[in-house]
């Protein structure tokens, strides 16, 4: 490459993104609870669906999403013309940014939140404006104090990664009625089916003309390695991004497993209850254990030690008996670890290695 040939200013400054370690040199067997990710994968029917999509395989897959988006709506009790369907949600977030940020806008979200908001944003050329959060918890008026003529977009993610923390829906929808005129707040519910009774923003996004709110199919349906994710507001907002969005962006697999999982409830409901078990159960054991975490509304905990020094030895001590977490040091925490609800059996493993870890101490 000739020094002429140079990317946009600001792009060389992105931190690249990593995901969850998957393995541990020397080790075949690791346990994988770095990623979130259901330890029960998805469900029988949605699997059986993507085998079927293999005769298809020669044909371009459906542009609009319409089945799809008619099995979003009828599960979720949604306007299907008001829904979106995107590579993940991860692409939802990234249409967003390119559609409504750009220089000289502004791109909020807290500090400890998904660290895709500041990649977007400044992909964009916009500038990323992290707000501090109260204890681990969204602090809606600190972001308030944040906004201004500049900001365009608000990303909130609720329940947030990597803290499994959240608020309720009436200080929501107080951030949303108090933001400037020309800003949007984005719901990011990626977590949203591990908390019972939630719609993940979704009243609100119906309701207010400010208000998007996104979904995925990668956690709680355990479609993670589709990447098929969703987002809904107001028509205005998904016309939009569909001018930008690519058209065969989902395959005919993708969708197909996706239609089926979405309507597979008694797989999520199982998955919910079953996650919400082990969850409670984890956080009390390493509490015990002189490992605290806050009350988590999603399928990991955050484990907070003394310190730095703390988190990484006891990283490296479950990597040597081949469980793998996730340090969150990318996240501004780097006293902790991110613990992955995994079946019991991955759970009491976890928990026993940490136990030894701080008897050892």
């Amino acid at each position: 490459m000739t020094d002429a040939i140079r990317p946009r200013p600001g792009i060389m400054d992105i931190a690249l993104y990593e995901g969850g370690a998957a393995h541990v040199a020397g080790i075949t067997d690791a346990v994988k609870l770095s990623s979130n990710e259901n330890p029960f994968g998805p469900s029988e029917k949605a699997k059986e669906a993507y085998l079927r999509a293999v005769h298809q395989l020669h044909r371009y897959p459906s542009t609009d999403h319409a089945r799809l988006r008619q099995a979003i709506g009828e599960v979720h009790a949604l306007d299907p013309a008001r829904i979106i369907c995107g590579v993940g949600s991860d692409e939802v977030i990234g249409l967003l940014c390119h559609a409504y940020a750009g220089p000289e806008d502004e791109v909020v979200f807290t500090e400890h939140g998904f660290l895709m908001y500041r990649i977007y944003a400044q992909a964009t050329g916009a500038t990323p404006v992290a707000v501090q959060e109260r204890e681990r918890t969204t602090d809606v008026d600190a972001i308030l104090a944040a906004c201004g003529p500049a900001t365009r977009l608000v990303f909130l993610a609720n329940p947030n990664n990597p803290t499994g923390t959240m608020i309720g829906l009436a200080e929501v929808e107080r951030l949303a009625r108090g933001l400037p005129a020309q800003a949007i707040l984005v719901l990011d519910g990626a977590y949203a089916e591990y908390v019972e009774g939630y719609d993940g923003g979704a009243e609100l996004a119906t309701r207010l003309p400010n208000v998007f709110m996104t979904r995925t199919f990668s956690k709680i349906y355990g479609l993670g390695g589709l990447r098929i994710g969703w987002g809904y507001g107001p028509k205005a907002i998904i016309d939009v991004l569909n001018r930008i969005r690519g058209p065969f962006n989902l395959s005919t697999a993708q969708m197909e497993a996706a239609e089926a999982a979405v309507r597979d409830r008694e797989h999520v409901d199982r998955c919910r209850a079953e996650n919400a078990r082990m969850r409670g159960w984890l956080a009390e054991a390493l509490a015990e254990k002189g490992v605290p975490s806050d009350t988590s509304t999603a399928n990991f905990i955050l484990a907070r030690f003394a310190d730095e020094a703390e988190a990484a030895a006891c990283d490296a001590a479950l990597q040597s008996q081949g469980l793998i977490v996730r340090r969150v040091a990318g996240y501004g925490l780097p006293q902790c670890l991110r613990i992955t609800v995994g079946d019991e059996a991955s759970c009491r493993r976890v928990a026993h290695a940490i136990g030894q870890f701080k008897a050892q101490r």
